[in-house]
């Protein structure tokens, strides 16, 4: 529930720094507003990329510029500036600069959950929760689109995506063309990510498959490592249009959230011995607990 509330910039509940920037972080309950102040000579590919661990920032900014000048670079060279008094969107794949002299600084109100943070030193194995996405029909749609909507649709997808995951604490790492994978601190929040992130998609009238697995990582050289990895893509490769799949890991770590799954049996995947057990997540088991209390209800009555 909202309320009224104010915080200071002065005051902030954390300080992110890393080379010539950094972002004082306020939060109103679940909203996180940072202001980013950069120094002359910051560059995202520099100063912030090893904190990230992306070869670009995949976060999604929206916020207004204070004082100085920045210059944002997109994927398929389209550059703008932006100044003083200038509200910006910015979409995720970019680059960025400051221009001039000055500082740049600015509040952004999208995507301080998690920027310019480091939730592990890189080369650092750790548990997460990983979720795998994919287009489904992707090379026939991209043909019938043709390659301009096409682009503008995965973009469209990138972004919606990525405030999805940030309204779930998780971390877009990587974007795979015609689809990503985010990580999340825990089990629970990746698989609610998943089925927000579906209902995102059906509004863009996209069809995707999903995977979520709990596993050890690590980051090396700006990418995602590790034998979890493989196995949560070799789950959402399982899965069929609209589908999201669970590893049994997942499963019995969400056992109490009140989500509700199928059993799908044990699989044979590729590059692992033994067979798996998956799970497709349905409703909420509260969902399919109500119209069977009200059929009861209704007898008795």
């Amino acid at each position: 529930m909202s309320r009224l509330q104010r915080r200071r910039f002065s005051e902030p509940a954390e300080v992110r720094r890393f080379p010539h920037g950094r972002v004082d972080v306020v939060e109103l309950d679940d909203i996180v507003v940072g202001r980013m102040t950069y120094e002359p000579g910051w560059r995202w590919s520099q100063d912030v990329k090893p904190v990230a661990g992306t070869e670009r920032c995949q976060y999604h900014h929206v916020g207004v510029t204070l004082q100085g000048r920045l210059r944002v670079e997109m994927p398929d060279g389209l550059e703008m500036e932006i100044g003083p008094g200038e509200v910006f969107e910015i979409p995720p794949g970019h680059d960025a600069w400051v221009v001039g002299d000055a500082p740049w600084v600015s509040v952004d109100f999208e995507a301080m959950r998690s920027y310019g943070r480091s939730i592990e030193d890189r080369g650092d194995r750790f548990l997460t929760s990983m979720l795998f996405t994919d287009i489904v029909g992707s090379t026939a749609l991209a043909a019938t689109l043709g390659a301009s909507k096409w682009k503008e649709l995965l973009a469209r997808h990138n972004e919606r995506a990525e405030r999805v995951i940030d309204r779930h604490h998780g971390r877009l790492v990587e974007t795979t063309g015609d689809g990503l994978l985010a990580l999340f601190d825990g089990a629970e929040r990746a698989v609610r990510s998943a089925i927000a992130v579906r209902g995102a998609m059906n509004a863009l009238e996209l069809e995707i498959r999903q995977g979520v697995h709990t596993g050890e990582i690590e980051l090396v050289g700006g990418g995602v490592r590790g034998i979890a990895v493989h196995l949560a893509a070799r789950i959402m490769a399982l899965a069929g249009a609209g589908e999201i799949l669970v590893s049994s890991t997942v499963h019995d770590l969400v056992d109490a959230s009140g989500l509700a799954f199928e059993d799908r049996g044990s699989h044979e995947l590729k590059g692992f011995s033994g067979a798996r057990q998956v799970f497709a997540v349905v409703e909420e088991k509260a969902a399919l607990e109500e119209p069977a209390a009200l059929e009861k209800a209704a007898a008795q009555g």
